[in-house]
């Protein structure tokens, strides 16, 4: 499931390093604090490595 906009990539990847232990879960504020709580590490994985090039900056919750 590839990322749809550049936050939502980047909020993957800082969830992918705090579900390794590079980073503090603590630390992680909104979407990134609840990924990790909710996602596997193969699917944070998918999500990070998304291509940024060409995506939108934000999209709206629908």
């Amino acid at each position: 499931m590839p990322a749809k906009s550049k936050a939502q990539q980047m909020a993957a990847g800082a969830a992918l390093a705090a579900k390794r232990g590079e980073r503090k879960a603590s630390e992680l504020k909104g979407a990134s604090r609840e990924m990790v709580e909710t996602m596997t590490e193969k699917e944070l994985s998918e999500l990070a490595s998304t291509r940024r090039k060409g995506k939108p900056d934000h999209v709206s919750r629908d």
